[in-house]
Formats: structure tokens, C-alpha cells, sequence
């Protein structure tokens, strides 16, 4: 995805030229385009009047920014105990194969999905769980991940 100059004025047109709009800011960059390009940063730094350092160090603070390319939906695969011991791990290698990732996490070639390992999503009962963008995805199993791929790839 390219850093379009037209995009990132529209974001810094909603932000006050103040060192205190930083973090929303960055998050306004995140959202657009799914992590935080160089070019962006230097851009909101210029802007709001902060230091290019102070930008880096506050996106590499706060795990919800990220610093390398995401895809357009987030898979995170809950891998706590009461996931793990319902068959996450099998879950999670299935969506691996399906998505074509090579490393434990990553992001797909087409940019369209980013999977995660995550300790817990905090449904429990609903093991083995998986939250794809928002949305919670509970009692799954490999079908029912082969169709949650097949489902966002149309959004």
C-alpha cells in the first residue's frame, strides 16, 4: 500500500497542531493504513511540533501500534489453557495452512490478514476462541476456520 500525502493531510487537518493529539494522531495513521509508515511518522511529527524520537518511542511503547505492514483483519487465536487444552493449537495450524504462513505470525502477501497468538481472549467457555477484527468467534474448530477465512475475504 502506498503513504498517499492526500491521505495523511486529511488525518493531520483532524489534529490540532499540539504535542498532546500525538497518540490519536497515530492512531488516525494505524487505522488508515494498518501500521505506522515512516513517511507518516515524520509527517505527524512535523506537524504537531514533537520530535521524530518522541513519535518512535511512543508507537514502540504501546503494543497497538505496529511498526511493520498488518493486514486488513486481525486474527488472533486465544492459546490459553482452556483454549489449548480444546484444540487451539490445531485451530491456529489450520489457519496457518489456509492463510499460507510460513513463521508462527505474520501477515499474508495480499495484505489481507494478520494472524496472532494470544493468551486470552477472556471467553473461556466458549474454547477453543478466535476474534477476527472485533468480533469474537467461539466453540471453533478447523471447519468452522477454513469458512471464518472464506467470510472475510469478501469483506
Amino acid at each position: 500500500m502506498s503513504i498517499s500525502f492526500k491521505s495523511l493531510e486529511t488525518i493531520l487537518e483532524r489534529h490540532p497542531p499540539s504535542p498532546e493529539h500525538l497518540i490519536s494522531a497515530l492512531q488516525d495513521v494505524q487505522a488508515r493504513f494498518h501500521y505506522l509508515p515512516k513517511e507518516a511518522m515524520t509527517a505527524v511529527c512535523d506537524h504537531l511540533g514533537v520530535p521524530v524520537s518522541r513519535g518512535w518511542a511512543v508507537a514502540t511503547f504501546y503494543k497497538s501500534f505496529s511498526l511493520e505492514p498488518q493486514g486488513e483483519h486481525g486474527i488472533s487465536v486465544c492459546m490459553g489453557t482452556a483454549c489449548h487444552v480444546r484444540g487451539a493449537r490445531n485451530l491456529y495450524d489450520k489457519f496457518r495452512r489456509d492463510l499460507g504462513l510460513p513463521g508462527e505470525e505474520g501477515t499474508t502477501r495480499d495484505r489481507k490478514f494478520t494472524l496472532r497468538q494470544v493468551r486470552c481472549l477472556g471467553c473461556c467457555s466458549m474454547g477453543p476462541v478466535a476474534q477476527v477484527d472485533e468480533e469474537i468467534h467461539g466453540n471453533l474448530n478447523q471447519r468452522k476456520a477454513g469458512q471464518l477465512i472464506k467470510l472475510y475475504r469478501k469483506r
